[in-house]
């Protein structure tokens, strides 16, 4: 496969596997699964909601499909919409004024300088990110869903609702703010950011190598599973 087509491929594979995970849970009789099945499904479709979300974040580093940016934002629009009905014009403008100026007043990702715990943080994070109108349009949508669709309500609340908030504390913790909460002395880097120690089947699994955070601000056009090669050619262990 041609290296230019990588990103959309994965991309395309990423959108694929969250629909039929999501479509074969829906339609699972919850009744006739024993809890580990319950639990193994919600881990998977959490996995794969935060693979969305990914892959929106590197759209908007136009690195899903680099020749073609009308093709890359539309990847990043559908993942966005998929995953929560954000707008993707609206997360761009707030993204990248976290790459201009991290950790600061101006960040919308950062705390408030004064509330510096991971609650604290993670609930001014999601009222940045979060409005009114996308919290009407997702009980639209589970509404029509439940009695158009005929989803029962107990299969949409584990593998639609629950997934999608356990990804939002997955993003939120591996991406922002492990990487983005001063450590002892201060920060020592420009990007106000540090990476984890995890090796890259681990990076993976937590959240998409996006814990190899200071290579994601230093090389920011690098999609994520390019992360672990820029971190082993700056000499760092994988």
């Amino acid at each position: 496969m041609k290296t230019k087509n990588r990103g959309l491929f994965i991309a395309i594979t990423i959108i694929g596997f969250w629909a039929l995970n999501l479509t074969l849970l829906l339609t699972r009789d919850v009744a006739h699964l024993n809890s580990a099945l319950i639990a193994i499904g919600v881990l998977c479709q959490t996995f794969l909601y935060t693979g969305l979300f990914i892959t929106a974040h590197d759209a908007m580093h136009g690195s899903v499909c680099p020749a073609h940016p009308r093709r890359n934002n539309r990847v990043g629009t559908t993942a966005v919409r998929l995953y929560a009905l954000f707008s993707y014009r609206k997360l761009l403008e707030k993204h990248w004024a976290h790459h201009r100026t991290p950790a600061s007043d101006a960040d919308p990702d950062f705390h408030d300088g004064q509330r510096t715990g991971f609650l604290a943080w993670y609930l001014r994070f999601m009222k940045e990110y979060l409005s009114g109108w996308q919290i009407v349009g997702m009980a639209i949508v589970f509404q029509v869903m439940e009695y158009v669709l005929m989803i029962p309500a107990i299969n949409l609340i584990l593998f639609w609702v629950i997934p999608a908030l356990l990804s939002t504390l997955q993003l939120f913790y591996f991406g922002t703010y492990l990487p983005h909460r001063a450590p002892e002395g201060g920060y020592d880097n420009p990007h106000c950011a540090q990476s984890n120690t995890y090796s890259t089947f681990w990076s993976f699994i937590t959240c998409y190598h996006f814990g190899y955070h200071w290579e994601h601000h230093e090389y920011p056009y690098v999609p994520w599973w390019e992360l672990p090669r820029i971190r082993g050619a700056k000499g760092i262990p994988k």
